[in-house]
């Protein structure tokens, strides 16, 4: 009985967590639908470098991540802070965030370019100031190439490396990923991404040395990600995870971001338990079963 019921809890969390992350408790919300459609693999495909890293379970500890990364940049934390609805609806944006990427990960061509133009029409509308590193007041929007590339490198980095860290494989090799997940960029109006693990660096190093900036907004938007509105047993999984997240971040990034190192203990922890929820839920989401399904439907 004690199993069971211990079975039982685990099963609720990783329900809401995947509620939390995808907006339905079942992993499908509606738009899920739309991968069934179209007679292409998509942009990557099932042996791709993409679908290994995007189809596993560490895309929590890399999202996590991710938001922390891009809050690094006064110009993208500006868009955050004045056109997000974070305060009042913060899984509504990580939702939304994960449409896109799952979408643009295992949908057909003519899917993931619709699911394009609806980035970029809500993008248009991301624009204002932001106080930059040298302290004075500038221009943003929310499709200037070079905020979407920052905004591009923070999510490449951050699933990479949380993948690598929490000790999951890439068959290809990580500058696969690197050069596969370029290709979702272009239609985002960006084609001067990094192709390799090593281009990837030196962008980031690039963003470090002239862009990257604490500012009065920081804290703000960093202490909400640090603990977001779940319930009690939320909050003790997402402590574990957002502290994996942490530990895999660069000294410059934590500074920046008024964080101190974490252990890679951290890592270890969360490993174990993002392997109990993949025996719960199973090793492939709604999402990439859906796309293999259509796969298999045109390959036949």
């Amino acid at each position: 009985m004690p199993k069971f019921h211990n079975f039982f809890l685990t099963k609720q969390l990783a329900d809401k967590f995947r509620e939390n992350v995808s907006g339905s408790k079942d992993g499908k919300p509606e738009w899920v639908n739309s991968i069934a459609l179209g007679n292409d693999v998509g942009l990557f495909g099932l042996d791709s470098a993409v679908w290994q890293v995007h189809g596993c379970i560490a895309t929590l500890v890399g999202g996590i991540r991710a938001l922390l990364l891009q809050a690094a940049h006064p110009a993208p934390l500006a868009g955050v802070a004045q056109h997000s609805r974070y305060e009042t609806d913060p899984m509504g944006r990580l939702a939304g965030t994960t449409r896109w990427l799952t979408i643009t990960t295992f949908a057909s061509r003519e899917v993931i370019e619709k699911e394009a133009m609806r980035v970029n029409t809500m993008h248009a509308n991301v624009k204002g100031e932001y106080l930059g590193r040298d302290g004075k007041e500038h221009n943003y929007r929310a499709q200037d190439p070079r905020f979407l590339l920052w905004v591009h490198c923070a999510f490449t980095d951050s699933f990479l490396k949380a993948h690598l860290a929490l000790g999951y494989p890439i068959t290809k090799g990580a500058d696969a990923y690197v050069r596969e997940w370029s290709q979702s960029a272009i239609a985002l109006g960006l084609t001067n991404t990094p192709k390799s693990v090593f281009e990837l660096e030196n962008a980031l190093s690039d963003f470090r040395s002239n862009d990257l900036a604490r500012v009065p907004k920081t804290k703000e938007v960093v202490s909400f990600i640090l603990k977001p509105p779940f319930g009690i047993g939320g909050q003790l999984f997402y402590k574990i995870l957002i502290n994996a997240a942490i530990a895999t971040l660069d000294p410059n990034e934590l500074e920046i971001l008024g964080l101190k190192s974490r252990k890679k203990g951290w890592l270890k922890v969360a490993r174990f338990f993002l392997d109990i929820f993949i025996a719960i839920l199973g090793p492939e989401s709604p999402s990439q079963k859906i796309a293999r399904e259509r796969i298999s439907r045109i390959s036949k």
